[in-house]
């Protein structure tokens, strides 16, 4: 049996996932084919996603399609227990709930994994790294999986450098209808959408570090930009910093923009960013938080081993007084700040993504015999099908090549 803290939760929890599937005519559509062509059916599908609403309905589209699904989440403080509580009422395994201790955390990985799956949708790398680890036994039964993060993409690499990875993993965070829209424009708005609710404070005319320049960087700060702040942004790629110039922000080093900063947000997927010669550069009332994966962004060992004192300021603020007596604040625990302070990305942008993450599941096991690489990108086709389904929901049309112009252009007809 599914294990859940408070099932009387699941009404609350159906009323948000009803919302969420009424903004994503995506996922709806696919739910549709799914539920006709039956694609997945006959399969286990482990799945270690942020478990909110629109988690919630991705799950219900891939059980439509036939799965039968093993549902955990990704990061303690994300799971929702109402929308937990729900996918259980309505039949699904579910293994999650709001502020787990790591050993439970981990009991919760296990029996996702204990099901034996024949596929896994991971976000951070922590199923397919548990079952090469410690299940090597089921390895056998697993067709392969998808991946939603930079980061677990960054894990995955690491694996196959090594010839470790035993399976093929669709690159989801790769695909253009992912990462250019949920990693700019959800986490640009997510990530402020949970630093202003958890501290009722102004952004404008105040001082914003963004570590990292990537497209969770580039979104954070774009976003700090119009809500009036002054964005300085910390990093280590040349070509990536020089961008970040030229988009009108001031780029200089973590330890001298430690100096000025009021918010601090790491979006690396780096660990130990913001670290203790930091710390004591900053100046009271400093507010860090964490956009990347794993709360390793900002070196929270470090900094509760330099407190003196460290105490609870506000609901999900904690403060830590330093030995210059200066205190600064920690939003999330330096967990994931837009899903452990807020509702994650917004279900417009989700619906993209897990669009993509639906169909490459299906092109994956349709495909299998096909596959000979361990890392697959998401097919073009796929991709694009995607933002054809985007954009006929925003009753927008484009244009089409001529015949005549795709000879120019290619030499033939395609």
């Amino acid at each position: 049996m599914s294990e859940i803290k408070d099932l009387a939760l699941w009404e609350s929890g159906e009323q948000k996932i009803a919302w969420v599937k009424g903004n994503m005519p995506l996922l709806r559509g696919i739910e549709q084919d799914f539920a006709k062509e039956q694609p997945l059916k006959g399969l286990r599908i482990a799945l270690s996603i942020h478990l909110e609403a629109k988690t919630a309905y991705l799950c219900r589209v891939l059980a439509a399609g036939g799965a039968e699904m093993y549902i955990t989440g990704s990061n303690p403080l994300s799971t929702q227990d109402d929308v937990a509580a729900a996918l259980v009422h309505g039949g699904l395994n579910v293994w999650a709930w709001h502020g787990t201790t790591p050993e439970e955390y981990d009991a919760h990985t296990r029996r996702v994994i204990e099901a034996a799956p024949h596929f896994i949708i991971d976000d951070g790398g922590d199923l397919v790294s548990l079952i090469h680890n410690e299940y090597p036994q089921l390895l056998p039964n697993v067709i392969g999986g998808c991946e939603e993060t930079t980061t677990g993409i960054l894990r995955l690499r690491a694996m196959n450098a090594q010839n470790a990875l035993k399976f093929p993993m669709m690159l989801v965070n790769d695909a253009d209808c992912k990462h250019l829209f949920d990693n700019r424009y959800g986490t640009g708005q997510s990530v402020w959408d949970g630093i202003n609710r958890t501290t009722n404070l102004i952004v404008a005319g105040k001082t914003v570090v963004v570590a990292g320049y990537g497209w969770c960087g580039k979104g954070t700060a774009m976003r700090a930009k119009g809500m009036g702040a002054k964005v300085i942004v910390t990093e280590i790629d040349p070509v990536k910093a020089i961008e970040a110039v030229m988009d009108g922000f001031t780029v200089m080093k973590m330890e001298d923009a430690a100096k000025v900063g009021d918010f601090f947000v790491t979006v690396t997927g780096c660990e130990h960013v913001i670290t203790e010669k930091s710390f004591l550069n900053m100046h009271e009332g400093a507010i860090l938080c964490n956009a990347g994966h794993f709360d390793v962004e900002v070196d929270m060992a470090g900094l509760r081993a330099l407190a003196v004192k460290s105490f609870p300021a506000r609901n999900n603020i904690t403060g830590y007084t330093l030995p210059n007596g200066v205190t600064v604040y920690v939003i999330a625990e330096g967990r994931l700040v837009n899903l452990a302070a807020g509702d994650g990305h917004p279900a417009e942008i989700m619906d993209m993504s897990f669009a993509i993450q639906a169909l490459s599941a299906k092109w994956l096991i349709e495909h299998r015999d096909a596959v000979g690489s361990m890392l697959n990108n998401v097919p073009r086709a796929v991709d694009e099908d995607v933002a054809r389904r985007k954009l006929r929901s925003m009753d927008i049309e484009i244009d089409t090549l001529t015949d005549a112009q795709k000879i120019y252009l290619y030499g033939e007809i395609r």
